[in-house]
């Protein structure tokens, strides 16, 4: 089934489907608006499998061209409105891009040699005509989801129909959704995580509230409040800013029924803050990659206090393994690449033979996370493979020195990197930001708390404060700009 289809089919015309802050949008204002693009798309001489960009902020022109573009038969190509000049311009070459959709403030990002192809900034107006549908396999692309990738230059995650579907319904499944669900939106949709949002409320008749002002998080969790969220979804970045720069713990949200967290790890002291702010709520430990379209594991609430810290098992329909280099299972406590199988994971990566047979495998993802399993089966992530310091010849999880730095709870974020030690080989560097900007820890205080808890060759040898960390449009740190930025304070 056209993913398209499968999400809005059977809704009914009224129900509510996206909250925005320009207006509020119900199923059969949706329905329509993707039909138009798809019709468009179409008279324009539009083919099955062509790859269409989509370069736009959370909204309905962002929701009517996505859909529009997959019931086309065609492929999306989302990408965030902030993108580098040179990464649109490859992407455009290695798509074959033949129209782009942007809202009016993304058009100039294309770049003056492209500016031939045709951009659509609002949705089209329908024809009148007949409405024409257009069969899809279920193994045909949906999307290219680009991620940053090991050369340095995006790579795209192909996603099929299948893939999409597969994992809606086991995410629907964990989460107990209905139609009565709503979610409180700040990830964007070009990101694998905002676009399972949007798959999975959808899907059920459910409704988005789509809010892009996080960066005034008290005026998002008073929205929240208001159009009564059942739900809310966010990276690590967002709960630390929650718990530690909000009133999140002091408003009541009568709605809330649960919160879902993943795009990496979720520090164990912010667990326990989330816990204390949110009483009563069900709180989902989530992971995943793009190339498991957006989801492999939760953690289920109620077993939060029997296995903290860990990501839980495969979620339905999901097998996942941890393996050691030989390809067999690891033993108990001992580490290994977690592997997954399953309806969800992409067929490969677009026009990459070689990074495609190097991650994917039999059918496998190879996914490059280090994990260990206990004796229930639950896994636990130590670190990405490319995320460890080897300091005085042994190796240390950048992941376990945030989580210890986070202990300190004047700090509202920290990333640690490698940088070159005389002694070690290699010593920690961490960037920390403070709660409070005005009453800011000494380099000291740092120091003392991170010698109570670490061996005296893996504390960090400099502390470096910042406002906030480098961050992507998903809100993920930026871990390869700092690095060369703490090369280059080494340097000096």
């Amino acid at each position: 089934m056209n993913v398209a289809d499968y999400l809005l089919e059977g809704k009914p015309e009224l129900a509510p489907a996206l909250l925005t802050l320009s207006g509020d949008y119900t199923y059969g204002r949706v329905r329509e608006t993707v039909q138009s693009v798809a019709d468009f798309l179409l008279e324009s001489g539009g083919r099955k499998g062509e790859r269409v960009l989509l370069l736009a902020e959370n909204g309905l022109f962002w929701v009517s061209a996505y859909l529009g573009i997959l019931r086309a038969g065609m492929v999306c190509v989302p990408l965030p409105t902030n993108i580098a000049a040179s990464d649109l311009e490859y992407i455009l070459s290695a798509t074959g891009s033949r129209i782009i959709f942007a809202d009016p403030r993304a058009t100039k990002l294309i770049p003056e040699s492209w500016r031939s192809i045709p951009v659509v900034s609002s949705i089209p107006e329908r024809a009148g005509q007949e409405s024409v549908r257009v069969s899809v396999d279920k193994n045909d692309l949906a999307a290219l989801m680009f991620t940053s990738g090991s050369t340095g230059r995006p790579r795209g995650v192909m996603i099929t129909h299948r893939n999409i579907i597969a994992n809606t319904e086991s995410i629907i499944q964990y989460l107990s959704l209905t139609s009565r669900d709503r979610i409180m939106c700040v990830l964007p949709f070009h990101y694998c995580f905002g676009t399972s949002l949007l798959h999975t409320h959808l899907a059920v008749g459910g409704s988005l509230v789509i809010d892009s002002r996080f960066m005034y998080p008290e005026a998002v969790l008073q929205r929240m409040r208001q159009t009564e969220c059942t739900g809310f979804a966010g990276v690590p970045s967002h709960y630390q800013i929650l718990l530690r720069k909000s009133n999140l713990g002091r408003i009541d949200f009568p709605a809330l029924r649960y919160v879902q967290q993943a795009g990496g790890q979720l520090a164990p002291a912010f667990i326990q803050e989330l816990r204390q702010a949110l009483p009563g709520k069900q709180i989902f430990i989530m992971y995943g990659q793009t190339e498991a379209t957006a989801r492999l594991s939760y953690l289920p609430p109620e077993e939060l206090d029997r296995k903290p810290g860990s990501a839980g098992k495969g979620i339905p329909g999901v097998m996942l393994t941890v393996v050691d280099e030989d390809g067999r299972d690891v033993a108990l406590q001992q580490t290994g690449e977690i592997v997954a199988e399953g309806a969800n994971i992409s067929p490969g990566y677009w026009k990459d033979p070689e990074e495609t047979a190097r991650c994917f495998r039999n059918g496998k993802l190879y996914t490059g996370d280090l994990a260990t399993v206990d004796e229930d089966g639950f896994i636990y992530i130590v670190d990405r493979a490319k995320d460890f310091l080897k300091c005085g010849g042994k190796r240390v999880s950048c992941r376990h020195l945030e989580n210890v730095l986070l202990e300190f709870d004047e700090l509202i974020e920290a990333a640690v990197v490698g940088v070159p030690d005389e002694v070690l080989g290699e010593a920690a560097l961490a960037y920390v930001v403070p709660r409070n900007p005005k009453a800011q820890p000494s380099p000291e205080q740092l120091e003392t708390h991170c010698r109570s808890r670490l061996p005296l060759s893996v504390v960090p040898k400099r502390y470096v404060l910042l406002a906030s960390l480098p961050k992507n449009s998903s809100g993920k740190v930026l871990k390869p700009l700092l690095k060369t930025q703490a090369l280059e304070l080494c340097a000096n």
